[in-house]
C-alpha cells in the first residue's frame, strides 16, 4: 500500500480497487472470503492469500476500508525531535506508512538517514505484529513487542519493564483507535502522547465488490474479520447477501479484539487466531472444517 506524498499539507486519500484473488478452483474446493486491505497492491501476493492456497483453500480477498493521511506535516515536526519522547508505539501498518509518506520529502528523507533514524534506535520501538514489525524495519528501526498480537498485551509488555519516564511514548494512530492502550498505559503511570495520522473510512466499492463476489461464487464456506472497522462497515452487507444462508457461514476473526466486535453484533465466532499470522490463521480455519 504505497501512497503519493507531494505535499504534507491537506490530506492524502488512499484507496486500491478491489480483485478477486485465488486460483482456478474445482467445485469441492473450501473457498474463503477475507474482508482485509492487503499488505501491498498486488493482492494475490497477499501472505494470507499466498498461505491459504496452501492448504488448498480459494481465498479471495476484498479491501474493506479506505484511509485518508492527515497531520503529517506535524507529525515529522514530532519526529524530529526525539529528545522529547521516550520511545515509539505503532499498533498498525497505517501509522509507519505515515513515516513513509514523509520520508518521500527529499529534506525530510535526509534528515531522518542523517540523525533522526539513530536517535530514534537509542529509545525503544513497540509494535503489534509481524507485518508492522516488517515495515518499521524497512524504515530502519529496530523494535520489540511483535509477538504481543494485540494493543492491550503490548501495553502489558511495556509496564512490564519497570521504566519510569519522565517523558511521553509518541503514539501516532488512526481516528478509530480504541482506549485499551491509552488507559493501560494511564492506569501504570506511563506517559503518553498521541497524534492521529490517518482516518479511516469505508472503501467505496465494498458493497458492489461484495454483491459481485456472492452472485459469482456464492456462499462462502468462512468469512474471516481482520479488524473491527470491517465488521462495522462489511456484515451488514454480508447478512443481506447471504439472506437465509447467512447462519452456514463460518465466521473467523483474526484477534480477541475483532472477534468481541462480531460478538457485539450477535455473530458467532468459530475460530480466533491463536496469533495475528497467515499461520495460525490457516489453522484455526483448518479446524473448523
Amino acid at each position: 500500500m504505497k501512497e503519493d506524498c507531494s505535499a504534507h499539507e491537506g490530506e492524502i486519500q488512499h484507496t486500491i480497487s478491489p480483485i478477486h484473488c485465488g486460483y482456478q478452483a474445482s467445485c469441492n474446493t473450501m473457498k474463503v472470503l477475507l474482508l482485509k486491505d492487503p499488505k501491498c497492491g498486488d493482492l494475490a501476493s497477499d501472505p494470507y492469500v499466498k498461505e491459504l492456497s496452501k492448504h488448498g483453500v480459494q481465498a479471495t480477498l476484498i479491501p474493506v476500508l479506505s484511509f485518508t493521511f492527515v497531520s503529517l506535516e506535524d507529525f515529522f515536526n514530532k519526529l524530529s525531535h526525539p529528545e522529547n519522547y521516550d520511545g515509539l508505539i505503532f499498533t498498525s501498518p497505517r501509522a509507519v506508512e505515515a513515516i513513509k509518506l514523509c520520508l518521500e520529502k527529499p529534506n525530510n528523507k535526509e534528515v531522518w538517514e542523517k540523525c533522526l533514524k539513530d536517535k530514534w534506535n537509542s529509545k525503544p520501538v513497540y509494535v503489534v505484529g509481524k507485518a508492522t514489525a516488517a515495515l518499521v524495519a524497512e524504515i530502519g528501526l529496530l523494535s520489540e513487542g511483535e509477538e504481543s498480537g494485540n494493543a492491550e498485551k503490548l501495553a502489558d509488555h511495556i509496564c512490564s519493564k519497570g521504566t519510569v519516564a519522565s517523558t511521553p511514548i509518541l503514539f501516532p494512530c488512526g481516528s478509530l483507535k480504541r482506549e485499551v492502550l491509552p488507559k493501560r498505559l494511564k492506569e501504570k503511570n506511563v506517559p503518553l502522547e498521541t497524534i492521529t495520522v490517518y482516518q479511516t473510512t469505508q472503501h467505496p466499492d465494498i458493497q458492489a465488490t461484495l454483491t459481485h463476489y456472492f452472485t459469482k461464487e456464492g456462499i462462502p464456506a468462512s468469512v474471516v474479520f481482520f479488524s473491527p472497522s470491517g465488521v462495522k462497515y462489511c456484515l451488514k452487507f454480508v447478512q443481506q447477501l447471504a439472506s437465509d444462508q447467512f447462519k452456514k457461514i463460518k465466521f473467523a476473526a483474526i484477534g480477541p479484539t475483532t472477534a468481541e466486535a462480531m460478538i457485539a453484533e450477535g455473530v458467532c465466532v468459530s475460530c480466533t487466531a491463536e496469533n495475528p499470522t497467515p499461520e495460525h490463521l490457516a489453522q484455526g480455519l483448518k479446524e473448523i472444517g
